[in-house]
């Protein structure tokens, strides 16, 4: 029997480093990020992110293959593995341990995967309505799933902090919008923002956007401050990683971004990281 264990155990641990690797090798910023939290709790970022990475990829990237089969077998293998706590798969697999440990809510889950099933064939989001709706099963679930985590499962806290979570997790998808504005439209003819024509993209429209994603921002920063110690160097760390990333954008003419995706380079990044450390350090967050 302890034979046993001990192979369900290793089983679970090349699990967790299959999501390891799949974050460190889809996102340096994200990636960085989730060094920053405590080791009880990287674990799980891991998990959840491979998790949400690999949805993504499917209906994002697997041109070549039939999508919707993809997801209709991705989904399927999902709900199996979070009933019968595991899966072959070794990203659901390691999700699953996370999702049962913490109690993640289902209705998190489905929203999420309900938003990847509009990115098969859903192009434009012509109404505010299926705007949030669209960023809340995409993003803000995300942070949701995090959250639990961050707060081991406190759901006092999970429900003090939610707000703060859900505007982050809108804010970091925002941005990511406004970053992929070129990628989205001409790679997978998708328009997210509602009342903007992106073929008339104008520093007015994007004007309009930023100070959306600011006020986002601020309420996930005092989100942040309330914290547990195990979490909030790691989700600062990711929210000036972001930021940045917005003043860069805010910086940069709305016909640049239509015509190229803008980044943050790596040095930049270990600049961000640094200085956040020394604010956390000194206690200046």
């Amino acid at each position: 029997m302890d034979c046993y264990k001990y192979m369900k155990n290793l089983f679970d641990q090349v699990s967790r480093d299959c999501s390891r690797a799949v974050t460190v090798a889809y996102s340096t910023s994200f990636s960085l990020a989730t060094k920053m939290l405590h080791p009880s709790i990287r674990k799980d970022i891991y998990n959840i992110y491979g998790f949400v990475r690999f949805a993504d990829e499917i209906v994002d990237s697997f041109h070549a293959y039939d999508k919707k089969e993809l997801l209709d077998r991705f989904e399927e293998d999902l709900y199996h593995a979070l009933e019968n706590k595991i899966s072959l798969n070794p990203i659901l697999n390691a999700f699953q341990e996370t999702y049962n440990h913490y109690g993640i809510d289902k209705g998190l889950v489905e929203a999420f995967m309900q938003s990847m099933r509009w990115d098969l064939d859903k192009k434009n989001y012509l109404t505010r309505e299926d705007y949030k709706a669209y960023i809340y099963g995409s993003a803000d679930v995300v942070g949701l799933m995090c959250l639990k985590v961050f707060v081991k499962g406190n759901q006092e806290q999970y429900e003090e902090l939610k707000p703060s979570a859900m505007a982050l997790g809108s804010a970091f998808q925002k941005v990511n919008f406004l970053r992929d504005l070129k990628a989205d439209l001409e790679g997978l003819e998708r328009s997210y923002f509602p009342e903007v024509n992106l073929s008339e993209f104008t520093d007015q429209d994007k004007t309009k956007i930023i100070q959306e994603i600011d006020d986002d921002f601020r309420m996930g920063l005092s989100g942040i401050f309330r914290l547990p110690d195990e979490a909030r160097f790691g989700v600062y760390t990711a929210y000036k990683y972001y930021y940045k990333l917005l003043k860069k954008l805010k910086r940069t003419p709305s016909k640049k971004i239509k015509s190229a995706r803008i980044r943050v380079p790596n040095y930049q990044k270990m600049s961000v990281l640094a200085r956040s450390y020394v604010n956390y350090r000194f206690n200046l967050l």
